[in-house]
């Protein structure tokens, strides 16, 4: 070690340097992102990529190098720079508590050191032991119990980041947009987290590789497959299963993985007394696939595929189908060691039908998004005090908002096409992550994006009534319209001691896709629609500051946050709004400015016997736009100033561990009615401002557990899972409506005024789920 101080302090600009790279990998062979590899007792270190690659340049002489990351075993390797080398790393994951507590000590400080703020990394096999509603695993149900990160109604999969909309996040799966994340209306998330490697969310901070949307980034990677020997596991729960089976197809060169989930309730419906249910089909099931390919050192390739849907068919009275599809082709290539290039293609498929499938009455309403998107990104270690990436991005969408087949026979629909929409979403970046002394880290970059509205298609013109004065028909091909965006990104990282540091970042994001929605819950049917001359796109700037400070040998991790975001060209929707598929659509939004603002704050403990964390946060979202509410500022549905989360994993020994985790929120604002009169025996009520009120008693709050108990059974690996979702039986609120009293069930017809109606989803529901490995 002394030798590594000494050569590099005696660093000069003549002195021959070396490149030492490689993978870092875990004992299965799949690549490791985020490990921290650096020099003991010096400032010097980087850290691996998303594709598990690091690159560090030295002086020629002796190192130790160290390589750390939470969950796996620290390892050192002795090089003795000559020459170039390559050097590839496997972890050994750590199999208790008490080794945990052991390598922590040794481990880089990364909550501290590294330069990203408002960022957090969940490896999947945290979140597999959050207790969840059905004993089901579920990503984004896990994200929402971090600062800052909101649901918005009783078993929803929308979540709300920093104040900001549900459609303002971008979430991806192996690089391909997902934009729909949820089954069974929201009460499951597509993600399976069988096949899920790891989980980073950004909600601030954001890097200049990302763009595209407002808020936040949510990048899902999924598993590469064992390159060393066959493996498998399976769940059986209350209300689906899965199955997972990886391994080798050439061993250390080429892998896969497939797996399934399906839930099994229509299986029941045959058994059911009603006819409509002996009649019905009620699942949702997923497909994710992927195979790893290492065509030598130098060049990797990747395919993956996710393919999920969910079919509702009640009969012959209605049906509602809708699911996602993406792929991802992805060639990694390293130059020379010190340049790593990543090559995407992608596609993403999002689509839904709704209608009557039989009778007199019977159509089918289609719709779809389609984008193709070539990406290209690269990584330069220039030395271990410059590291760049710079690339391109280049995606292609498709909407079709609305096709209406009439079924023979039925005369309930004219057969009816909306005009798709079509555009190309562009972009170039580049960033430098620079170390300017052991104390102070910069991370600046610049991204600059193009939207392009392309025929062919159909251009409405409006007066300033919002009512439709003329149109223009454009050609295919034409490009009728360009938006463009200057978007620079910063993090300054400033190091107080070795357990503290202060940070602060600001980024400028461009939106060119939005969602149509105004219902508190996202809805698989919700439209997403694009920025044309009449829309122009959304632009939000964000600023944070933070305190980061570890605690007891580093094991304990808290940060406070605080930040400021102000969107621009806020879109929100008219009253009585009709969000339907339509020509007309533009004549139903309202623009005008939107900002929050708010703390954060977090303490948690990622090894020993007792994990987890508690968080805090108090977010304020606001929204002003001279045609809505008077012009009056006013909150947004999902506005739920104070959050708290606390989530526990205490591992009673080798044969069980136990988790909680209990969650609060402030009442959603809803707009309630404060007068009224009567048309004959009629109630028509007069409405407060918009989001007004919060109702007494509906503040959300709910207790969940779990217990797991691992045993062998035909000496494979086993465990049981029980869980209990909303322990004291709350009833939360899933929707809040008003009533004429005279429409009571006991009402006696003369009753005056209106009635708070709530309406719940959720009592006590146990749940229990097995689980093998082979």
């Amino acid at each position: 070690m002394l030798l590594a101080f000494l050569a590099i302090s005696s660093l000069s600009f003549t002195q021959e340097k070396y490149t030492l790279s490689g993978y870092v990998s875990d004992e299965k062979g799949e690549v490791i992102a985020g490990v921290f590899v650096f020099i003991p007792n010096t400032s010097i270190g980087t850290m691996t990529n998303a594709y598990g690659f690091y690159s560090l340049t030295l002086p020629g002489g002796p190192y130790t190098i160290r390589f750390s990351f939470i969950g796996f075993k620290t390892k050192e390797a002795d090089v003795d720079l000559t020459v170039s080398r390559k050097l590839n790393i496997s972890l050994e994951t750590l199999t208790s508590a008490i080794d945990a507590v052991t390598i922590t000590a040794e481990r880089k400080d990364e909550n501290v050191k590294e330069i990203n703020m408002s960022n957090v990394q969940i490896p999947a096999r945290i979140i597999r032991r959050i207790p969840n509603l059905m004993g089901e695993m579920d990503i984004i149900k896990s994200i929402q119990l971090l600062p800052g990160v909101q649901s918005s109604v009783e078993g929803s999969s929308g979540f709300y980041v920093r104040g900001g909309n549900a459609d303002q996040n971008l979430i991806l799966l192996d690089g391909a947009t997902v934009y729909n994340p949820s089954h069974l209306f929201g009460f499951f998330s597509v993600f399976n987290g069988d096949a899920v490697k790891n989980i980073e969310l950004f909600k601030g901070g954001i890097p200049a590789e990302y763009g595209g949307r407002l808020s936040s980034v949510l990048d899902v990677r999924m598993n590469e497959g064992n390159t060393q020997k066959i493996k498998g596991n399976a769940g059986i729960g209350l209300i689906s299963s899965r199955f997972t089976l990886e391994g080798p197809i050439i061993k250390d060169k080429m892998s896969f993985i497939i797996s399934g989930r399906r839930t099994y309730a229509d299986l029941l419906l045959p058994f059911a007394t009603d006819t409509v249910a002996q009649n019905s089909t009620l699942y949702f099931y997923d497909l994710n696939a992927k195979i790893n390919y290492q065509v030598n050192p130098n060049n990797r390739i990747f395919l993956s595929g996710y393919f999920g849907r969910d079919v509702n068919v009640f009969g012959n009275m209605f049906q509602m189908n809708f699911g996602n599809a993406t792929g991802t082709l992805r060639w990694n290539h390293v130059y020379k060691d010190k340049l790593f290039s990543n090559l995407t293609l992608v596609y993403s498929n999002f689509n839904y039908d709704l209608g009557i499938p039989n009778g007199p009455m019977a159509f089918k309403w289609l719709s779809r998004i389609v984008d193709y998107s070539l990406r290209n990104d690269y990584s330069y270690y220039l030395n271990p005090n410059n590291t760049m990436k710079f690339g391109f991005q280049s995606t292609y969408h498709t909407i079709k908002p609305g096709t209406i087949e009439s079924s023979t026979g039925s005369s309930f629909v004219t057969p009816l096409k909306y005009p798709d929409n079509h555009g190309i979403e562009s972009s170039v970046f580049i960033s430098n992550e620079q170390r300017l002394g052991s104390k102070l880290t910069i991370l600046y970059g610049l991204r600059f994006s193009v939207f392009q509205n392309i025929g062919k298609g159909t251009l409405y013109h409006y007066n300033a009534d919002y009512k439709v004065t003329d149109s223009t028909i454009y050609k295919s091909g034409d490009i009728f319209n360009t938006y463009t965006a200057l978007e620079p990104r910063i993090n300054i990282r400033l190091s107080l001691t070795d357990e503290s540091s202060l940070k602060f970042s600001y980024n400028r994001m461009a939106q060119y896709l939005q969602l149509a929605s105004n219902s508190t819950a996202t809805f698989p049917l919700d439209m997403w629609f694009m920025t044309n001359p009449n829309v122009k796109p959304q632009k939000a700037d964000q600023v944070a500051l933070g305190y980061f400070r570890n605690f007891m040998n580093n094991s304990i991790e808290a940060s406070c946050e605080m930040f400021y975001k102000k969107v621009y060209n806020a879109i929100d929707f008219k009253d009585h709004a009709v969000l339907a598929p339509q020509q007309y659509l533009e004549g139903e939004l309202r623009i005008g400015d939107a900002w929050s603002y708010g703390i954060e704050f977090l303490l948690r403990k990622q090894t020993g016997k007792l994990t987890g964390w508690i968080s805090y946060a108090w977010v304020r979202a606001i929204r002003q736009i001279p045609e809505i509410n008077n012009g009056k500022e006013f909150p947004p549905t999902y506005d739920k100033p104070h959050n708290v989360s606390i989530v526990l994993n205490y591992e009673i020994s080798k044969r069980f561990d136990a988790s909680v985790n209990w969650v609060y929120s402030t009442a959603l604002p809803v707009t309630v009615p404060t007068a009224g009169y009567y048309y004959g025996k009629i109630w028509v009520p007069e409405y407060s401002e918009r989001g007004g009120t919060r109702i007494p008693g509906t503040a959300y709050h709910r207790l969940d557990v779990s217990l797991n108990y691992y045993f062998r059974t035909f000496k494979l690996e086993s465990n049981l899972n029980f869980s209990i979702y909303n322990v004291y039986n709350r009833h939360n609120a899933f929707a809040i409506y008003f009533r004429d009293k005279n429409l009571a069930a006991d009402s006696k017809g003369d009753e005056k005024g209106v009635e708070v109606i709530k309406m719940y989803l959720f009592p006590i529901v146990p749940a229990i789920t097995y689980n093998i490995k082979f």
